[in-house]
């Protein structure tokens, strides 16, 4: 029978785990945003996160929903998909998070041109204040089949 309780091998197994622990894997990742002209606010998934180009640490792969928004331009809502690379699935995720003694890294860069905003005219939206009054002053269509018609006869 094998004794654990003698000082060296208490010391070795005691070792063993900590190189074991120290040798786990790790994955970063991070998108980092930026917009020509830079300085348009990024609010990510309802989240402030400040001026482009802008950055960001994630844990999970998926759909971001951006809104970019900067005085003279149009405001943007872009919903981006961040798709996980290949060794980072169901099957492999174990091991590249925990086992392999290598740090994964995965950077992302989107990039979006801003789209200067522009006013419209004052006749254009007179024409489109009239043709909303006169929508709301038209009575509305009668029901198909009136009013015994909702109720099933």
């Amino acid at each position: 029978m094998v004794d654990l309780h003698t000082p060296g091998r208490l010391l070795a197994l005691v070792l063993l785990l900590t190189s074991v622990a120290s040798l786990s894997g790790c994955v970063e990742r991070r998108y980092t945003v930026r917009t020509n002209p830079p300085g348009a606010l990024l609010v990510a998934n309802d989240e402030e996160i400040g001026a482009t180009p802008a950055s960001r640490s994630f844990t999970y792969y998926g759909d971001r929903k951006f809104i970019l928004m900067l005085d003279g331009y149009e405001t943007q809502t872009v919903i981006q998909p961040i798709k996980a690379p290949w060794w980072d699935n169901y099957l492999t995720e174990f091991f590249t998070e925990n086992l392999i003694p290598y740090t994964f890294r995965d950077e992302r860069e989107y990039v979006y041109q801003m789209v200067p905003s522009s006013e419209p005219s004052v006749d254009n939206l007179l024409e489109n204040g009239q043709g909303l009054r006169m929508q709301a002053q038209a009575p509305p269509p009668p029901r198909k089949g009136g009013f015994f018609g909702n109720l099933g006869f």
